[in-house]
């Protein structure tokens, strides 16, 4: 049986367990060099209860997405006037990427999804469902998907070039001058004016 193995049974801090060690090798080996059971082995389980909690290893991965991508804490930055949202977003995901519990999932949930498109699909609809649908509800001008995909374009650049890349001086600049360096762009995608309209493409 699998406790005689000296296998820990199925209970939600296993399930916790299990999804710690497969953020780090997922931190450290990327998506493809990282299997069920070698997670299982990390977290000191039997490869069949990883299969019982996540089902296969994109299972295990949208679950590790989902932990390493504090959306909560950066849909929390929405409260608040909307003339200042830029400044509140980019000053919490940099506060994010800056902790030092935060940040090397935050990077690993980038590294791995851009590896294969599978799992680039996989944050994708997570971005895309659980951020930048509350950042476009939040916001009374029009094309409001299209704003919160640009905002989020600009912050997901910010963060490969300072923290994935580290290109200088970057990637040394204090923190808060990078926000107040940004923020006011990302402002502008948010509630600023946008030429979407079908002359100003064709201009284009």
């Amino acid at each position: 049986m699998a406790e005689e193995r000296g296998r820990r049974p199925g209970n939600p801090q296993t399930r916790d367990e299990i999804l710690e060690a497969a953020m780090r090798s997922f931190a450290a080996h990327g998506y493809g060099g990282t299997t069920i059971r070698a997670v299982a082995r990390a977290a000191g389980v039997d490869p069949a209860l990883v299969m019982h909690f996540f089902g296969n290893k994109d299972g295990l991965f949208e679950a590790a997405i989902k932990a390493g991508m504090p959306v909560a804490l950066m849909v929390g930055a929405l409260d608040g006037d909307e003339s200042g949202l830029g400044e509140r977003l980019v000053t919490r995901y940099l506060e994010l990427w800056e902790d030092p519990a935060h940040g090397p999932r935050l990077a690993a949930v980038l590294h791995a999804a851009a590896a294969t498109p599978a799992t680039a699909a996989l944050l994708k609809e997570l971005i895309s469902r659980e951020l930048l649908a509350p950042v476009a509800r939040r916001l009374s001008g029009d094309h409001p998907e299209v704003r919160a995909l640009l905002a989020a374009s600009q912050l997901i650049g910010l963060a490969m070039m300072r923290y994935l890349l580290k290109v200088e001086p970057l990637a040394s600049l204090p923190a808060r001058q990078v926000a107040a360096a940004a923020a006011p762009n990302v402002q502008r995608y948010l509630t600023g004016a946008l030429s979407l309209d079908e002359t100003a493409a064709a201009r284009g």
